[in-house]
C-alpha cells in the first residue's frame, strides 16, 4: 500500500530501529514510546486491522510478538509487558497497518492502559452472550 507509513518502514522508504525481523514480520520501536523499549510488531504484508489479517498472518505477528517479549525481559528487565492492539479509529487505532504494541512496564510506571469498568449485572452478560452465540 503505497500511502502507508508501515509499508514504507517494511520497504527500507522510512527510517526505523528494527528489533528483530523475519520473513513474515518487523518489530521496531515505537518513535512515541510509552515506556523504554516500546515495541512495535507488523506483518510485512499489509492488512488494515485484526478484521482483515489472515490467520496465518495473525499467527506469524503473534510468534514474533512473544520473541520480542523475551528479549526485552531480558536486556531491560521489566517486571511487567503490556501486549495491546487497536482496531479501528473508535479503538484508538490512528496507523492502519495491523500492528501490536509491546509495553514494558515497571512498577510506579504511572503508565495507565487498564480501564476500571464496574461489574456488569449478570442478565446483561447472558445478553450479550445471547447475540455474539446466536451469530456463530
Amino acid at each position: 500500500m503505497s500511502d502507508c507509513t508501515f509499508c514504507k518502514i517494511v520497504a527500507g522508504l522510512l527510517p526505523s530501529h528494527r528489533v528483530l525481523e523475519d520473513e513474515h514480520t518487523l518489530a521496531f520501536l515505537n518513535i512515541r514510546p510509552a515506556s523504554p523499549g516500546h515495541t512495535l510488531v507488523i506483518p510485512r504484508m499489509h492488512a488494515r486491522d485484526v478484521w482483515e489479517i489472515s490467520k496465518t498472518s495473525h499467527g506469524e505477528v503473534a510468534d514474533m510478538v512473544h520473541r520480542v517479549a523475551a528479549v526485552l525481559k531480558t536486556t531491560l528487565a521489566p517486571e511487567g509487558v503490556n501486549v495491546k492492539h487497536n482496531t479501528g479509529e473508535a479503538a484508538g487505532q490512528d496507523v492502519f497497518h495491523y500492528h501490536v504494541h509491546v509495553v514494558p512496564r515497571w512498577r510506579g510506571d504511572d503508565l495507565r492502559l487498564t480501564w476500571s469498568s464496574p461489574l456488569a449485572p449478570a442478565h446483561e452478560l447472558e445478553q450479550v452472550l445471547e447475540r455474539v452465540t446466536a451469530g456463530r
